[in-house]
Order: structure tokens, then C-alpha cells, then sequence
């Protein structure tokens, strides 16, 4: 996967086109995105050398009085998606296929995969597969302009998922072992695509989102956990809803996004993930706040978590529209339940995916 993006001044109307490869000319397969009423930035230095198995390069000329074309020469791609992302105003490409790679040496790829004996019970595929929890992404929903739901007292939830985020990143690395990265470690905002985006630049293995419930009804309460799938209840269909208002996808989008809930083993894997955690969370929260009410896991199309590589699942810690859980949200102690409950559980699904190994 890579993500090439252009950046502009303002609004632009473009459009794209994939060219096939012409031996005439030398000329390999490329990708041209044309910017209608554009011109140069003297300071763009270019062709920039991709080389990365997908991509061999992006460059830029004046194709006409009017308008600028961007090419991006190709290696080997399978899909790519183009969009557009606002303030600031930018072009977003994404790639994605299987890297063409130079093999040298007498050993095939084959010979070099180590062969292991699944255990009796019927692991995951992820678990048959061997595969490891080496990096985890967390997401701390909403920030900056966008403040999120707000409770009766004022409590933002851009403000407690940071500080939720914030302890997660600590605690995880100490007790998985994994790198952590965070989509944001300050009250900046940013598009729920870029957020997707760097979990998957960063080849991670989990994405967590985490967020703060808000509803109508003030004495709704609990924790709930979601991964991405279609739904028909409509308390899920609300709370998407609302989480996806800043989104800037459009219609056109909407078969890629039908595409990714219909990608059956990773909605498995995240759905595996959501109810440990989900379990976790509410079991360590009960210890110490027995009225805490489990709501479940459940599907629901949050764009943030479409066009994942990897299992991934948002969590809503608990109701800031409701005023003994705003309050408990403000508190410390209460905070650090919840991370240490998130911890624990994704702690147990990361001991699940080593069960192959033994």
C-alpha cells in the first residue's frame, strides 16, 4: 500500500486516468491525475524516486496553459483510489497490490516459510497463518475543530479519548511488547481517511479507535464495542452516523467502502478482537463500578474504520451525554479502568494469536 498525496492552494476540479503500459514509447504503466486551473510551485523538485514495489516514481508538468498533470509511474498495482481531502485542500492517491521484488539466491520464497502443525482446536485464519502482533495503531477519536460529543458539564470527548489514547500508548508497549503509534497526540484534527491511512502506511497489526457514546436519551449508559459490518439496528445506525459527519466521502465512494464490509476474514478477526476487549473492558470496570452495563459488541459501518488492512475496532467507553458517566469521565481513576481494561484485553487476544505456535 502506498499513499502519494498533492497538495494545493485551494479547490480544484480534476480528474484520473490509468494508462496501460506502451513498449513503443518505453513507457510503463502510469496514472495521470490532471488539475484543471493549476500552475507549478517553483518550489516542487522533481521526478521524487518512489521504488517501493508498487510505485517507481511521481512527477509533475504543465500539460497545458490550464492545467497540471501528475504521473505516477507504476510498478506492479492491483486498485487505486483517488480523493480528495479539505483544509488544506489536497489530491489523495492510494495504491495498493503485491510488490514486484528482485529474488536472488538459490532458495525460492516457498522453501524460505517455515511449515507448522495447526493445533487441535480450530484456530483463526490469522492464528493458521502464524501471525504476530508487532505494532498497534490508537486512535484517539475527534480533535481539534472538531471537539466531538460534549455532556452537560461541558466535558469534551476530544479531551478524554486523548487522555484515554495517551495512557494506552504507555501501557500497551509494556505489556504486548508492541510498537504503538498514535493518529494524534495533541488536540489536532484529522479527516478520518488520513487516520486509516496511517495504519496502514504503517503496516500495523490492530487499529483501536476510541471514543465517548452520546445519546438522545440521557440515561442510556454502558460500553460498547463495533467493528465494521452492516447493521440494522438503529441505536448503531445513529451512532455512525454521528461519528461519520466529518467525513468527507462521497457517494462515489460507497462501493469501496460495500467492498471492505464484504472482506469476510478481516470483519471475522476484528469481530474476535471487539469481544475480548469488549469482555475486558466491562469485567474490569465492574470491579470497581458494579452499575456498569455491558452493551455488547456490534457491527456498524464507521468510515474509520473502512479500508483497514488489519483487524480494527472502535470503542465507546461510555455515555458523556449521561451525567454519572460524564462524571466519571472527568475522574482519574475512573480513566484508569479503562485503560486498564482495553490493555488487558487486547493483551488476550495478542496470547490467542500465539496459540498456533504452540
Amino acid at each position: 500500500y502506498t499513499r502519494v498525496v498533492i497538495s494545493l492552494s485551494g479547490d480544484a476540479k480534476f480528474s484520473h486516468r490509468l494508462l496501460k503500459e506502451d513498449p513503443k514509447i518505453e513507457k510503463p504503466r502510469r496514472l495521470y491525475i490532471d488539475i484543471n486551473r493549476a500552475s507549478l510551485s517553483p518550489s516542487l523538485k522533481q521526478p521524487i524516486p518512489i521504488n517501493d514495489g508498487l510505485l517507481k516514481m511521481a512527477r509533475a508538468g504543465q500539460y497545458s496553459k490550464a492545467v497540471v498533470r501528475v504521473v505516477l509511474d507504476i510498478e506492479s498495482i492491483e486498485d487505486y483510489k483517488v480523493f480528495p481531502l479539505a483544509e488544506p485542500f489536497r489530491i489523495v492517491v492510494d495504491v495498493t497490490g503485491k510488490k514486484r521484488l528482485a529474488v536472488s539466491g538459490q532458495r525460492s520464497a516457498k522453501e524460505e516459510i517455515p511449515t507448522i502443525a495447526p493445533p487441535p482446536a480450530k484456530p483463526s485464519l490469522a492464528q493458521q497463518l502464524g501471525l504476530k502482533i508487532k505494532r498497534i495503531v490508537v486512535d484517539a477519536g475527534h480533535g481539534g475543530k472538531d471537539s466531538g460529543a460534549v455532556g452537560k458539564n461541558g466535558l469534551k470527548e476530544k479531551d478524554v479519548v486523548l487522555k484515554i489514547a495517551k495512557g494506552l500508548q504507555e501501557t500497551l508497549s509494556k505489556e504486548t511488547g508492541a510498537e504503538i503509534v498514535m493518529t494524534r497526540d495533541d488536540d489536532t484534527f484529522i479527516p478520518l481517511e488520513e487516520r486509516t491511512a496511517i495504519a496502514n502506511t504503517k503496516e500495523a497489526d490492530i487499529f483501536i479507535s476510541v471514543h465517548a457514546n452520546a445519546s438522545f436519551n440521557r440515561k442510556a449508559s454502558g460500553v460498547e464495542t463495533y467493528f465494521l459490518n452492516l447493521t440494522s439496528d438503529e441505536t448503531a445506525i445513529r451512532l455512525a452516523a454521528r461519528e461519520n459527519a466529518v467525513s468527507t466521502k462521497k457517494m462515489s465512494d460507497l462501493q469501496f467502502i460495500l467492498n471492505d464490509l464484504m472482506k469476510t476474514a478481516k470483519t471475522n478477526e476484528s469481530s474476535r478482537l471487539a469481544a475480548v476487549v469488549q469482555e475486558s473492558l466491562v469485567s474490569t470496570l465492574r470491579a470497581k463500578y458494579s452499575d456498569v452495563r455491558g452493551n455488547g459488541v456490534k457491527g456498524a459501518p464507521f468510515y474509520v474504520l473502512v479500508g483497514t488492512h488489519m483487524p480494527s475496532i472502535l470503542v465507546e467507553v461510555s455515555f458523556i451525554s449521561n451525567s454519572r458517566e460524564e462524571v466519571r469521565l472527568s475522574e482519574n481513576a475512573y480513566i484508569h479502568e479503562i485503560i486498564s481494561g482495553i490493555t488487558h484485553g487486547i493483551k488476550g487476544y495478542v496470547k490467542e494469536m500465539e496459540i498456533a505456535l504452540e
